[in-house]
């Protein structure tokens, strides 16, 4: 190396050692760049029975690796940080998994509570909230770190009875919103003024045993259905000082309800065209909603009792899984038409349905039979299948863009 050489490469802020080992070594030896990617086709696949998430790429639609020891996923959520490159895994025994997408590593898992079921990410992304049935109530911890920020214990009345969390959802400002089973409440935790001491705002007697809940995407509406009675919680956030109000109240008057062999789900809610279609607690039917009016617009006989009731991204159509007996079967619903137009048969067990962001294909969770099955939306054909353990839960990062995902 002559001087001219090496003046600059010290101008450049390459030392002496540096500049003599990348001439001495030959170009096979030296450290390979690293291979740049972003995160917005990435998303997990959960592996119930065995604790782990395989990485998926939607777009190559192919499997990116494994990360193990998740603890219990027989009923796992996932929501991830703002940029996609995180995963926060809540597992049933009250583990919560930070994830890294892009390295496929654990980060950090934190032992939050005895039995979780979901959560969800602040709006500005800064922190992680986790609902809980034991000991009941919301845990809110730092993002970054997992650490405990605040703690929301779910009591209520004269006792202080412990209650189930259910539905929780982040509301626009910075906060959550939430239902408590046995309570019947609603409740908006405040984390503006100080993170670590949330306001509570509590709405009482929303309606017997609120089961699960959603927000619109404008985050306006938080709804909360209601498994102990027909109708649904209603507060519009807006405007919260008017109270919660009752929706489609009485929809299964006159005929009697089946036994439930799954509670439905509405986080993977639908809304088309300006109305809402929300599966029919104990009925062989999905609700359509008129999202201006409130009131029930109509109501579309599918195969079995729903569990996800789920718009395509362009929302021109819903699909549909359902409970035992009728959960190896899929329905398609066309909107314009409001008719079944397809039943499907991907595999043994379906239990959740994932978009890819723009919608031209949908991941369908095969648990029996150990797959995912891929359709192409628009043909109704299997593009592809990939082996998974006793999948079930999939999520893809373009929810890190949407509230109440």
């Amino acid at each position: 190396m002559d001087r001219r050489t090496f003046a600059s490469r010290v101008s450049a802020g390459i030392g002496l050692g540096a500049a003599w080992a990348a001439q001495a070594l030959p170009a096979s030896a030296q450290t390979p760049a690293p291979i740049l990617r972003g995160t917005g086709d990435l998303g997990v696949v959960i592996e119930r029975a065995i604790g782990q998430v395989k990485v998926v790429d939607s777009s190559a639609r192919s499997i990116v690796g494994t990360v193990v020891g998740l603890g219990d996923l027989s009923h796992a959520s996932v929501v991830f940080s703002r940029d996609g490159r995180y995963a926060y895994v809540f597992g049933r025994d009250g583990g919560l998994s930070k994830v890294d997408l892009l390295t496929q590593q654990l980060v950090k898992r934190v032992m939050q509570a005895g039995n979780s079921i979901g959560g969800a990410v602040s709006q500005d992304g800064r922190f992680v909230a986790a609902q809980n049935y034991e000991p009941g109530g919301v845990r809110i911890f730092d993002a970054t770190t997992l650490e405990l920020v605040a703690d929301i214990p779910a009591r209520y009345g004269d006792a202080g009875q412990s209650s189930k969390v259910v539905g929780l959802a982040d509301a626009p400002g910075l906060g959550f919103v939430f239902a408590l089973f046995e309570a019947g409440e609603i409740w908006v935790a405040d984390m503006s003024v100080n993170p670590r001491q949330p306001v509570v705002t509590r709405y009482k007697n929303v309606g017997k045993q609120p089961y699960d809940g959603l927000i619109t995407p404008d985050g306006r509406y938080y709804l909360a259905g209601l498994f102990g009675e027909d109708g649904l919680a209603m507060l519009d956030l807006w405007q919260p000082e008017k109270g919660v109000q009752r929706v489609l109240g009485g929809y299964g008057r006159g005929k009697e309800p089946l036994p439930v062999y799954k509670m439905p789900h509405l986080r993977g809610w639908a809304q088309a065209d300006g109305k809402l279609y929300l599966p029919a607690i104990g009925h062989h039917e999905v609700l359509v909603v008129d999202t201006r009016s409130w009131k029930e617009v109509g109501r579309i006989p599918v195969r079995g009792q729903p569990v996800f009731v789920m718009a395509r991204p362009d929302g021109r159509e819903i699909w549909v899984n359902f409970a035992h007996p009728d959960n190896s079967h899929l329905q398609v619903i066309d909107t314009l038409t409001q008719k079944v137009t397809h039943t499907l048969l991907p595999g043994q067990v379906v239990l959740h349905m994932e978009f890819t962001p723009r919608g031209e294909a949908v991941w369908i969770s095969c648990r029996d039979d150990n797959k995912v099955v891929l359709y192409n939306t628009r043909s109704k054909q299997v593009i592809s299948e990939m082996p998974a353990n006793a999948p079930s839960g999939i999520f893809f990062t373009s929810r890190a863009a949407r509230i109440g995902f």
